[in-house]
C-alpha cells in the first residue's frame, strides 16, 4: 500500500496518509477540519535497503571475477589427497 501525500489549501498543512490503492482520496482537513485538501503527487522515494546490505554478504564475489581457476584446481587436488 502506497503512502499519499496531501495538502491543506486553507491552513498549509502537510501531512502523509498510508492508503490502499482503491481508496478514495482524503477530503476532510485533519488540522482545520475544512474540505480544502488535495492530494500531492510526489516523486517517491523508491526501494531503501536498511543494513549492511544484502549484496555485500551474499552475492559479491571475492576478488576481482571469482576465484582464479587455477587456485580452484589446486584446491580440490588438495582435498583429494586429504582425503587418501
Amino acid at each position: 500500500m502506497p503512502t499519499y501525500e496531501y495538502i491543506c489549501d486553507n491552513c498549509k498543512f502537510e501531512f502523509e496518509e498510508f492508503q490502499s490503492i482503491g481508496s478514495e482520496p482524503l477530503k476532510i482537513c485533519p488540522k482545520c477540519g475544512k474540505d480544502t485538501i488535495r492530494r500531492v503527487i510526489s516523486g517517491g522515494i523508491g526501494l531503501i535497503f536498511k543494513g549492511s546490505g544484502f549484496y555485500i554478504t551474499d552475492y559479491k564475489q571475492k576478488g576481482n571475477g571469482g576465484d582464479n581457476p587455477k587456485k580452484e584446481k589446486e584446491k580440490v587436488e588438495k582435498s583429494q589427497e586429504q582425503k587418501k
